[in-house]
């Protein structure tokens, strides 16, 4: 079976991605569902799906209330899915953004965006965790009570002085840390 849309309005409903792509890695269902059970109520929060992958995160956050998701992948078959994903679930409430993580961050920086939930899924090897979080830290992208989290299968160091560690989930070798202000 493929992923679907755990909970809310598109429960159940059937996603498309890739099944053997090294190059995209959707979060497993268990994991967006322990991630999204733990914030409890999402409603008219803003979600940013960085590394879209699917867009399996973003969607779960539209299901579960999230007043709009930004999608931002820069690999082809990746905006792909999550386009037809959006398609097939008739979502418009939702931006889909083509370009790499940093041109992205800059752009919302420049437009004084800001948003709720941000949830980070780069390529685990990519090293780009460091660079991408303080960017957002640095520009003031997570809103007063937003969180940040992020999926990794490696330490990651941050300045501790950015952020409090609200919780660590372990998934075998893959952790989701939840980061706030």
């Amino acid at each position: 079976m493929g992923m679907r849309v755990i909970a809310g309005i598109y429960r159940h409903r059937i996603l498309v991605g890739p099944t053997d792509d090294p190059e995209i890695r959707p979060t497993k269902d268990r994991i967006r569902e322990a991630f999204f059970s733990s914030l409890g109520d999402i409603s008219g929060k803003t979600f940013l799906d960085l590394y879209a992958g699917s867009g399996s995160m973003g969607i779960e956050a539209i299901s579960r209330g999230a007043s709009k998701s930004t999608f931002v992948d820069k690999n082809d078959k990746a905006i792909h899915y999550v386009n037809e994903n959006l398609k097939s679930l008739k979502i418009e409430n939702a931006e889909v953004l083509k370009i790499t993580d940093i041109q992205a961050l800059a752009l919302f920086n420049d437009r004084k965006r800001q948003f709720d939930i941000i949830y980070i899924d780069p390529p685990y090897e990519s090293g780009q965790y460091e660079e991408v979080i303080s960017y957002i830290f640095e520009h003031n992208l997570l809103s007063d009570n937003g969180i940040l989290a992020f999926e990794s299968k490696r330490q990651v160091t941050l300045n501790p002085l950015w952020y409090n560690i609200i919780k660590e989930y372990h998934y075998g070798e893959i952790s989701v840390t939840v980061l706030r202000k």
